[in-house]
């Protein structure tokens, strides 16, 4: 069974910074492309950031762009987004999600192309 976990969260203030962190279990994730989204209260979830199956290609929404970095630990079936000079704007629950990708360097940036999901941790930024 494929289970994603995030963890990292938390009530910080601008400015600050925060690394979630999403750990994959149920099978091989050194061959998917996974991505982080968020959802804050009465809004749609939107994308955050992507990372191809190579970890070079990234994607990033022109909202977090030079704030955010997603990376991977293949080893650890770990991702990663670190977040930098957070906003209050930020404030959202953050899910990480994952698909098998045979494109080495393609990112998705639509949810609807995942097949798995975490649970969600929650990032609340103060002003």
């Amino acid at each position: 069974q494929v289970q994603l976990v995030e963890s990292g969260g938390g009530l910080v203030q601008a400015g600050d910074s925060l690394r979630l962190s999403c750990v994959a279990s149920g099978r091989a994730f050194s061959r998917d492309a996974m991505g982080w989204f968020r959802q804050a209260p009465g809004k749609e979830r939107e994308f955050v950031a992507a990372l191809a199956r190579s970890g070079s290609t990234k994607s990033y929404a022109d909202s977090v762009e030079d704030r955010f970095t997603i990376s991977r630990d293949n080893a650890k079936n770990t991702l990663y987004l670190q977040m930098n000079s957070l906003k209050p704007e930020d404030t959202a629950i953050y899910y990480c999600a994952t698909r098998y990708s045979s494109d080495y360097e393609r990112t998705y940036l639509e949810d609807y192309k995942y097949d798995y999901w975490g649970q969600g941790t929650q990032v609340t930024v103060s002003a």
